[in-house]
């Protein structure tokens, strides 16, 4: 006899307002969860709801991290993205009673993770951290990281599981792609005002400190006749654009664009660049590949996990090394179809859903 369905909460304040790793992560997850019959899942997010989802979704407004970007940064408030956060919870609790949930998950902290956990009543409901942005709040004990805690922790790369594996209850479970949407194809460069018949470098980054992107404007001028193209925005904007007006005139697009575009944007590409020198996963490395491309980034042990044999890894601290792996990356045969079988078999969406629902069933039942 069945018995009734697990009742899960997704809270973060960009579900549905924006296209980051972690919001489509959480977006995908929750939809391979919620078309089974023993889940019933619950989004709340800044954005507005859509027709069609599996999902129920609630709107909890925020005041975005754009506002912030010229703010005092003092702990808790270290970046832009923890004011964004904190005017998240009034709504947040608005939006939800805790007792109407089995378990909830987050990857934002502190102020969601606090607020999930303060309005549980006699441990219920269970609450799952997931490091889509790093797991350096498990690791950390100063200042507000002393507060974390959860019953459940979902990481994201073998690095974080084996520092965490004693101390929480942990899971490795990669975050994923639809295999369906990634896939080679044509190019439709005039769709994205992108130069045809030249040789194109695609990074797809938001324009932070930690993602170097100045790094590749700098590699790719030393390539002649290579366009670069950077989808993105962020408080770096100004800096990258200057740079590419000094280095690269006439050979360089910067763009934002949507979800549903981006395996179009891919397609338009020869050759993918990623410079983050650790990440909590990379959502974007296995895009790039699914969709065929060859890819090029900085070597560390979760990129080497994530792309196996089709990773152009290298030390990008050097805009030599980076502009020669870039340039080896375009000469060699492309394989686009292995690239996406070795994608596709790993990182789909269905198969990364059906680990995490073994891992809320144990959580739950613990």
């Amino acid at each position: 006899m069945k018995g009734p369905p697990l009742r899960v909460l997704f809270a973060l304040p960009g579900l549905h307002r924006v296209s980051r790793g972690a919001e489509a992560a959480f977006e995908n997850i929750a939809r391979v969860l919620a078309t089974r019959e023993d889940f019933a899942v619950t989004l709340v997010g800044s954005g507005a709801e859509r027709p069609g989802e599996p999902y129920q979704f609630r709107h909890a407004p925020m005041t975005p991290r754009e506002r912030f970007e010229k703010w005092p940064r003092v702990p808790p408030l270290r970046s832009e993205y923890r004011w964004e956060e904190l005017t998240f919870i009034p709504s947040l609790w608005r939006a939800i009673r805790p007792a109407d949930y089995d378990v909830t998950l987050t990857c934002s902290y502190p102020f969601v993770n606090w607020a999930l956990r303060m309005r549980r009543r006699g441990g219920q409901p269970r609450h799952i951290f997931v490091t889509q942005n790093g797991d350096w709040a498990p690791q950390r004990r100063n200042a507000e990281y002393r507060l974390f805690s959860c019953d459940g922790l979902v990481c994201t790369n073998p690095d974080y599981f084996e520092r965490q594996k004693n101390t929480w209850r942990c899971a490795l479970i990669p975050n994923g792609m639809d295999a369906a949407r990634y896939t080679p194809g044509p190019a439709d460069r005039a769709a994205f005002q992108i130069p045809a018949g030249v040789p194109v470098v695609l990074m797809v980054s938001a324009l932070i400190p930690s993602k170097f992107v100045a790094g590749g404007v700098r590699a790719v001028a030393r390539l002649p006749g290579v366009h670069l193209v950077v989808a993105g925005d962020g408080p770096q904007r100004d800096e990258v654009d200057g740079l590419a007006r000094e280095l690269l005139p006439g050979r360089f697009t910067r763009l934002t664009t949507t979800m549903d575009r981006m395996p179009a944007l891919y397609r338009c590409a020869d050759v993918f660049l990623h410079l983050s020198r650790d990440e909590a996963f990379g959502n974007v490395y296995i895009e790039a590949l699914a969709t065929g491309l060859p890819v090029v980034g900085h070597d560390y042990p979760t990129a080497r996990w994530i792309l196996g044999e089709f990773g152009r890894l290298v030390d990008t601290t050097d805009d030599q090394r980076t502009a020669d792996a870039l340039q080896a990356a375009l000469s060699a045969p492309r394989e686009p179809d292995r690239r996406h079988a070795f994608a596709a078999d790993r990182y789909d969406w269905p198969a990364v859903g059906a680990h995490y629902a073994d891992f809320l069933r144990k959580v739950v039942t613990a």
